[in-house]
């Protein structure tokens, strides 16, 4: 399995590590976002939204620790793999067990089963078929017998997870009821959580394929991956006049253009050459786009403004 034998226990640093704490902030946005549009409607609750941020932040955890997991079982990720080289690996590169990995992650999905429960009785019954969705998503993301990653379709998987998913469930968190809004305003949010996805995808596109895991962009081709990437990014942004025109989205959401700039040099990179980091690249402009996303939101609140 690519790993040496080791006891099975872990410590918390070598924990904290492998379940890439950086990629919460997506998980930190899409649950805010819900949490800002049930506000502008004037449904607010603190603890309900601290313990829903932090029941999918235990359930991202368990997606980082169990996809990895599985990689290392199917000999993707491994010593020398691509993904071992920008960013921590105890399993692939033998620190860890790769059972004490899967240990814990069962541990973090057993957590955000409990903030689901105990949410579906305080708030609406219908949380739990959704965090369920979440977790089956997640689940097969790398899992047998399906692995949604080798079938390209990773990036549609986490688009919607952290798209109209998670969103939506922290909206009925706090209203106790269902809306198409934030099923469509997060649409942009998804998207950017894709690309970061597609980014990583790209960069180990010749590495994938030889060892048999026909992602996206292995399925596409550089080319047309880079392209697709490319034509994302601009669907992204000119969702947001359609959506404040619309009634979606706030006026104060043009501010996301600010990222504009940042959006359109890391495209012209990519087609030029993709760098090692290229996800944690795109995880940036995602974040500052998420980031005045939900600023918009916050200042609709605060001082309101209409077509």
């Amino acid at each position: 399995m690519g790993c040496k034998t080791r006891p099975n226990t872990v410590d918390a640093k070598t924990l904290f590590l492998a379940s890439r704490p950086w990629s919460f902030t997506m998980t930190f946005s899409s649950v805010t976002l819900g949490v800002f549009m049930a506000a502008l409607e004037g449904s607010f609750s603190l603890s309900y939204y601290l313990i829903t941020l932090l029941g999918m932040i235990s359930f991202h955890a368990a997606t980082n620790l169990i996809n990895d997991f599985y990689d290392v079982k199917h000999g993707v990720d491994k010593a020398g793999a691509p993904t071992t080289r920008y960013r921590p690996h105890p399993s692939a590169l033998g620190l860890e067990s790769p059972y004490t990995i899967r240990r814990w992650a069962v541990v973090f999905y057993f957590l955000t089963l409990l903030a689901a429960l105990y949410l579906s009785f305080q708030r609406s019954l219908l949380v739990l078929p959704l965090v369920a969705l979440g977790m089956v998503g997640s689940f097969l993301y790398t899992a047998d017998p399906v692995v949604l990653k080798a079938r390209g379709l990773g990036e549609v998987t986490v688009f919607i997870m952290w798209g109209p998913l998670i969103p939506l469930g922290s909206y009925l968190v706090q209203t106790s009821s269902l809306s198409f809004l934030p099923v469509v305003a997060a649409t942009p949010i998804g998207i950017l959580v894709g690309l970061v996805l597609l980014a990583n995808n790209i960069r180990d596109i010749e590495y994938d394929g030889s060892v048999g895991m026909k992602t996206l962009a292995v399925l596409l081709g550089r080319k047309r991956s880079i392209t697709l990437y490319g034509g994302l990014l601009l669907v992204t942004y000119l969702s947001i006049p359609v959506l404040i025109e619309a009634g979606v989205l706030p006026i104060w959401s043009m501010l996301v253009f600010l990222t504009l700039k940042g959006s359109v040099g890391l495209w012209r990179m990519f087609k030029n050459t993709v760098p090692d980091d290229a996800d944690p690249r795109t995880a940036a402009v995602a974040f500052q786009f998420a980031f005045l996303y939900m600023a918009s939101f916050l200042l609709q609140i605060l001082f309101p403004m209409h077509i």
